[in-house]
């Protein structure tokens, strides 16, 4: 694995990433789509919780089909060559993952709605490592030459309220929308590794400081596609606290 996937080697980052499949089983859904794949290192963890999930990423440079990662040969991504349409059908999925997918897109306000189309009513949009604007390790990664958020054609940044315009206009119904972590989760560092609990846990402890947590690195939203079939009541802890 290369620099880029530097993310699946850093043990803090795992934590979080079983926070969010831990987050997912607490919702109970019968069918997720994690949009977005990528590796399918969400898709695995969700799997391994009992839900069914489709593991679904754009790949612009790749014909349309199937494929599997070193790490997660059990997981067969679906890909397309198409950014906005999904191949699925209306309301096939009652649950929908976007784990640090959204800020990348070409066109967020139309694959929202897309997610919208394939989710079904009541179903739940959970958006999880959006960049915040505001973030300070956002801002020592531009000004050190590191890859920061804003640095690609279609890169962007959000804020809680940006965040939740957006999805409100695509037609969901925002339910929360916070900031988290404080320190770099992503880092596959020895030494970080080795403390890499208590990092995960100091991190999230300090995004609910006030004031501190406004320079948080995400932001996180959970929303409802309306109708009357809703997944389990939304919880006061959110999944990054677990």
């Amino acid at each position: 694995m290369s620099d880029i996937d530097r993310n699946l080697r850093a043990v803090a980052q795992g934590f979080q990433y079983d926070a969010i499949a831990d987050r997912i089983a607490q919702l109970a859904p019968q069918r997720v789509l994690d949009w977005g794949a990528g590796w399918g290192q969400m898709t695995q963890r969700i799997r391994a919780r009992g839900i069914t999930c489709e593991a679904y990423d754009y790949w612009p440079d790749a014909p349309d089909g199937v494929d599997a990662h070193e790490g997660f040969e059990d997981v067969q991504v679906r890909h397309s060559t198409e950014p906005v349409a999904l191949p699925y059908g209306d309301g096939e999925f009652d649950l929908v993952l976007s784990c640090g997918v959204l800020e990348h897109v070409s066109d967020p306000a139309a694959s929202l709605a897309e997610l919208h189309r394939v989710t079904a009513p009541g179903g739940r949009l959970l958006i999880y490592n959006l960049p915040n604007r505001f973030s300070y390790l956002e801002r020592i990664a531009q000004y050190s030459g590191r890859y920061y958020h804003g640095a690609l054609e279609h890169d962007r940044v959000y804020t809680k309220r940006s965040a939740s315009a957006i999805v409100t206009g695509a037609g969901w119904r925002v339910e929360e929308a916070r900031l988290r972590n404080l320190l770099p989760l992503s880092i596959p560092n020895e030494t970080l590794n080795r403390f890499a609990r208590p990092v995960w846990k100091l991190s999230q402890a300090l995004s609910h400081v006030p004031v501190l947590s406004l320079a948080a690195t995400s932001v996180e939203v959970e929303a409802t596609r309306p109708g009357p079939l809703a997944l389990a009541a939304p919880t006061a802890a959110s999944a990054t606290t677990a």
